[in-house]
């Protein structure tokens, strides 16, 4: 059961990452209302760091800031590093 509601939490914040790239890119072609970069980084910190980077990548936005280059890939490698160890510890 908590593994089903973990990963429906987790698919959901990596579409939310990932469509929020694709709006903010839109929004920055358009001249339009932008989103946070504070915003997409909590996104990421909140378990969306696979659908933002993913995000990165298809719209090929945020692609020069070194903050996304690095951060993004930083964070997921703490996550995935932290999932490890606790699979390993509870599972």
């Amino acid at each position: 059961m908590l593994l089903k509601i973990l990963a429906a939490y987790f698919t959901a914040i990596n579409l939310i990452g990932f469509i929020s790239m694709g709006r903010d890119k839109r929004s920055a072609v358009r001249n339009g209302r932008r989103t946070p970069e504070k915003r997409l980084f909590l996104y990421a910190l909140l378990g969306g760091s696979l659908g933002s980077m993913l995000g990165m990548a298809v719209f090929r936005h945020k692609t020069r800031h070194l903050r996304f280059t690095i951060g993004l890939p930083l964070i997921f490698l703490a996550q995935a590093a932290l999932a490890a160890f606790l699979a390993v510890r509870y599972l």
